[in-house]
């Protein structure tokens, strides 16, 4: 244990106290919707900060894919206890924002409207990516970065080309159209860092690259780009191609294409039913090489990070690799504080696109419905440091339309606590970088 966690382990109760404490930041950042050029109103009225210590060098925008504050507390009670407290939980700002997209036919948000809204401050329709319910491009946070000189990175443990890191480096109508999204990034958006799994979408089909074609783990899995060789593109480029743990180590380059697995880098099910996580290169580790590369840019950086696992195994009912799942990204949480520590100057936020499954946390009941499929009850599972134990209900196998918990802290963090549109996350997160705006 970290001497962070040991501190975090005689905190108040997680998310529920946040809560609380949000209506009391409201008394310092009402919550003030922002007009059409993306300024406060407050700040218009000349209560808005300047670039002194409101300016963010950095941002680690740091996503749980699938984390309503349901799930959140699952993994606070599971890890730490009752009386315990996650990093996640300790950032000095708190709020919640609601996830609805823009589509026509669906109520509830998928992943590539959600981060679509975060990334762009646009909310469009279920599968697009980057770009508005007409189709139309948006830029994004990480392109706004890269114009102002800023380092950038996508890390995620799903495929770098999925859904959510899409929506920050990419603009396509189809989130599956993922070979075209890895070649907008290499020749459009082109960010300094990306790690994550992946690897089939960058090379043409018969051409397995690093990553054997069907795997005894997942035969389906097999090389299926559509644009070429993507990672011999990236190499001329100036990426430094690593696909494993000791090459991503090795790595000295100021531009990274890493990828660790031919799709996901865990197996999503149920319980007993193929499902593992052990990625082949854990994010806490994937967000560190990303921290080094990034940091050395005196413009300083926009960071994407994302925990993937949440939202599949809990569309898979698998309580207990998403807890594992939601360690993974509380680990990655501890590492950006730890940065944040030293880099005052650096905003850090984590939020859920939406939520996933429909999450129950319950008292063990011999004579509770028990579900099947999608609805079956998982556990029981110990509470530590306690006789207790608890169990999962899952209402459904897919998202659901609930609000999502978010925290942060750094320059312009004050403008995420309360309630708050998916897409003023957005907003908060583009003033902070560029308090007079950006041009």
């Amino acid at each position: 244990m970290t001497a962070r966690r040991a501190v975090l382990r005689a905190g108040a109760a997680g998310l529920t106290a946040l809560a609380a404490a949000g209506a009391a930041v409201s008394a310092i950042a009402t919550y003030d919707p922002p007009d059409r050029s993306g300024a406060h109103a407050s700040d218009q009225r000349g209560h808005g900060h300047g670039h002194g210590k409101d300016r963010a060098r950095n941002v680690i925008f740091i996503q749980g894919d699938g984390m309503g504050l349901s799930t959140r507390e699952l993994i606070r009670i599971a890890t730490e206890g009752k009386d315990g407290q996650l990093a996640m939980d300790t950032l000095d700002h708190a709020g919640w924002t609601a996830t609805d997209s823009a589509d026509p036919e669906d109520a509830v948000t998928d992943s590539a409207a959600g981060a679509t809204a975060f990334a762009t401050g646009v909310r469009t329709f279920n599968g697009a990516v980057g770009v508005d319910a007409d189709g139309n491009p948006v830029p994004t946070l990480l392109e706004r970065a890269k114009e102002a000189g800023k380092a950038t990175g996508l890390v995620s443990s799903a495929q770098v080309t999925d859904a959510s890191p899409a929506a920050f480096g990419a603009h396509v109508t189809d989130r599956y159209d993922q070979s075209e999204i890895a070649r907008q990034y290499l020749e459009e958006s082109q960010p300094d860092v990306l790690l994550g799994g992946g690897e089939d979408f960058w090379y043409p089909a018969g051409d397995p690259g690093a990553w054997p074609d069907n795997p005894a783990e997942d035969p389906g899995e097999e090389s299926k780009g559509t644009e070429g060789n993507l990672v011999e593109r990236a190499q001329e480029l100036g990426y430094e191609y690593v696909s494993d743990a000791d090459g991503l180590a090795a790595a000295d380059g100021d531009r990274l294409l890493g990828l660790f697995a031919n799709e996901e880098m865990f197996q999503q099910a149920n319980e007993g039913e193929g499902d593992v996580f052990s990625p082949a290169v854990p994010l806490v580790d994937m967000a560190a090489k990303a921290l080094d590369v990034v940091s050395a840019d005196r413009d300083g950086f926009f960071l994407f990070l994302e925990e993937e696992a949440i939202d599949e195994f809990a569309h898979n009912s698998n309580a207990t690799r998403t807890v594992e799942a939601g360690q993974s990204l509380e680990e990655t949480v501890e590492l950006a504080l730890d940065f944040q520590a030293q880099h005052r100057d650096t905003l850090v936020l984590v939020v859920g696109d939406h939520a996933t499954g429909g999450v129950a946390i319950e008292n063990v009941d011999a004579e509770d419905e028990g579900g099947a499929g999608a609805t079956a009850e998982d556990g029981p599972f110990p509470v530590p440091g306690t006789d207790l134990e608890f169990s999962v209900d899952w209402t459904t196998g897919g998202h659901t339309g609930e609000a999502t918990p978010i925290t942060a802290q750094g320059p312009g963090a004050q403008r995420l606590g309360g309630a708050q549109l998916n897409t003023d996350v957005h907003d908060a997160v583009l003033r902070a970088m560029f308090p007079r705006g950006h041009r």
